[in-house]
C-alpha cells in the first residue's frame, strides 16, 4: 500500500473521528496493548572465518606436497567440517525461512491491525505512527533476512565448490600417493640391485687383489728360485769375499820357565749364519789353539775383530764343532755385525744343488771353481777334486782352512785337509772356550788335548 494514500486515509479517518465523537460521555479506557514483539535478526554470520579457513587449507594443501598423507588427513577432516558447516548453513537457512515466514505473519498480522485500526478509527495518531514505525522495522528485518539468506546461499554454492575441489584434490592426491609408492618400490628394487652389483664387484676385487697378490707372492718366488737356481760368476763370489773380510786376531798367555809365554795370531775370515746365531769361522791351525803343539794351561785367552773403517771388537768365547773339531766357530752379536757393516752368508739349504764350488783361500790370496764328490765312507763331508783345480790354477791347490762356497753364493763348509771339506750344516759345538783375563779354570790343556785325539782317532785320509 502506498504510504501518501494510508497517511490521507488515516487523516480522513481522524477527522471523521473527531467529528463524529460523544465529547459528553465519558470514553471506556481501552486496555493496552503489549507492543508487537520484535523478530530477533539472526546473529552475524560466520561464514568469512570459514571461507578464510577452507582458502587456506586448500593453499597448504597445494603446497605441502611433500608431506601427502598428512595433507590427504587434513583434506579430509575439512571436508567433514565444511559437511558441517554446510549442514548448520541449510539448519540457519530454514530459521530463516521460518523467520521470515514468522515475519510476514506478524507483517500480515500489522496489515489487519492497521485496517482495524483504519476501520474503528480508535487508534490515536502517535499509535498510528507507532505502527507504521514498527511495520517499517519489520521490513527492514526482513529485507535484511532475505539478504542473510541470499549471502547463505551464495556461501552454500561456495562451499559446494570448494567441497568438490577438496574432493577433486584428494583424488589427486590418492593418485599422486600411488605414484609415489610406485617409485618408492621401484627405488627399493634399484637400491637392491645395486646393492647386489656392489657386493659383486667388491668380491670380484677381493678375489682380484688376492690374485694379485698371490701372483705377487709367486712371481717373488719364482724370481728367488732363478735367483738361487742360478750360478753366480766366481770372480762375483770371490769379490764380495774381499769385500767383507774381518780381522779376527787369536791372543794366549800363560806361565812358562823363563816367565810369561804370549801367543797371537790374526787371519781374515767372514761371517756365517745359520738364521739365528751369526758365527765367524775359521780353521784350528788358524788360531793359537792349533792341535798337537804344546798346548798348556792358558792364564788368558782373548779374539777381537778389526775392520779398516775403524772398528774393533771382542768375543766372548770360541767353539769347537761338533762336526770336525777342527772347525772353530767364534759367536757375534748383531750389534757387533751392524757396525762392522759386512755381509753375512747364509748356510746352503741345498749343498748339492751345483756339481761345482767355489773355492777360497782362508787368506783370500787365490779362488776358483772345483768339482766336489760325495764320498759314502765320511757322511758330512765331500772330497775335493784338487787334481783338476791344480791344471786350471797353477800353484794354488786346496787346502786346511780355505772356505768352500756354493755357486749360489751361500757357505758349504770348510776344507779340513787338502782333500776333504766338513759340510757345515749347523754350528752345535762339542766344547766351548770362554775367553777373558782370568781363564785358568777353563783347563784348556785337557779341552784341547781330548779334541786333538778325537781327530787323531779319524782314517788317515780326514786327518
Amino acid at each position: 500500500m502506498n504510504k501518501t494514500l494510508l497517511l490521507i486515509m488515516l487523516d480522513f479517518l481522524f477527522l471523521n473521528l473527531i467529528a463524529l465523537t460523544r465529547w459528553d460521555k465519558v470514553e471506556p479506557a481501552h486496555p493496552s496493548r503489549p507492543p508487537v514483539p520484535e523478530v530477533a535478526a539472526n546473529a552475524p554470520a560466520k561464514s568469512d572465518d570459514l571461507v578464510e579457513a577452507m582458502r587456506q587449507s586448500l593453499a597448504d594443501e597445494q603446497t605441502s606436497q611433500q608431506d601427502l598423507a598428512q595433507k590427504l588427513a587434513y583434506a579430509n577432516s575439512t571436508l567433514a567440517a565444511r559437511e558441517q558447516n554446510l549442514s548448520a548453513a541449510e539448519a540457519q537457512k530454514g530459521q530463516l525461512a521460518a523467520s521470515l515466514a514468522e515475519t510476514q505473519k506478524q507483517a500480515a498480522a500489522l496489515d489487519q491491525k492497521v485496517t482495524a485500526a483504519t476501520q474503528e478509527a480508535a487508534l490515536t495518531k502517535d499509535q498510528l505512527s507507532q505502527l507504521l514505525r514498527e511495520l517499517d522495522q519489520k521490513n527492514a528485518d526482513a529485507e535484511r533476512q532475505r539478504q542473510a539468506l541470499a549471502a547463505l546461499s551464495r556461501q552454500q554454492a561456495d562451499a559446494q565448490k570448494q567441497i568438490a575441489g577438496l574432493t577433486m584434490a584428494v583424488v589427486v592426491g590418492e593418485t599422486e600417493k600411488e605414484h609415489l609408492r610406485e617409485q618408492a618400490t621401484s627405488l627399493q628394487t634399484q637400491v637392491a640391485a645395486e646393492r647386489a652389483e656392489r657386493a659383486k664387484v667388491e668380491q670380484n676385487s677381493a678375489q682380484l687383489a688376492q690374485g694379485v697378490g698371490q701372483l705377487a707372492q709367486k712371481s717373488g718366488e719364482l724370481t728367488q728360485e732363478i735367483r738361487d737356481n742360478r750360478p753366480i760368476n766366481a770372480n762375483v763370489l770371490y769379490n764380495g769375499f774381499l769385500a767383507n773380510q774381518v780381522d779376527t786376531t787369536f791372543t794366549a798367555e800363560r806361565k812358562g820357565f823363563f816367565g810369561k809365554v804370549n801367543k797371537a795370531k790374526t787371519v781374515p775370515t767372514v761371517f756365517i749364519t745359520d738364521g739365528r746365531q751369526v758365527y765367524a769361522l775359521l780353521h784350528e791351525a788358524d788360531t793359537v789353539f792349533a792341535f798337537g803343539a804344546v798346548n798348556d794351561n792358558w792364564e788368558q785367552m782373548g779374539v777381537a775383530f778389526d775392520r779398516p773403517s775403524g772398528y774393533h771388537g771382542t768375543a766372548a768365547s770360541l767353539q769347537f764343532l761338533a762336526s770336525d773339531p777342527r772347525a772353530v766357530a767364534i759367536p757375534v752379536d748383531a750389534a757387533q755385525v751392524a757396525g762392522m757393516g759386512v755381509k753375512v752368508y747364509p748356510i746352503a739349504a741345498d749343498p748339492f744343488k751345483f756339481p761345482e764350488a767355489v773355492l777360497i783361500s782362508n787368506r783370500g790370496k787365490g779362488y776358483g771353481a772345483v768339482a766336489f764328490k760325495l764320498d759314502a765312507a765320511h757322511p758330512g763331508y765331500v772330497r775335493v777334486d784338487n787334481r783338476f783345480f791344480k791344471r786350471l790354477f797353477g800353484d794354488f791347490s786346496p787346502a786346511r782352512g780355505d772356505l768352500v762356497f756354493s755357486q749360489s753364493g751361500e757357505f758349504l763348509g770348510l776344507m779340513v785337509n787338502s782333500d776333504y771339506c766338513v759340510l757345515v750344516k749347523d754350528f752345535t759345538p762339542a766344547e766351548t772356550l770362554q775367553t777373558g783375563t782370568d781363564t785358568a779354570s777353563e783347563q784348556t790343556q785337557g779341552t784341547l788335548n781330548t779334541l786333538f785325539n778325537r781327530v787323531m782317532g779319524m782314517t788317515p785320509d780326514l786327518q
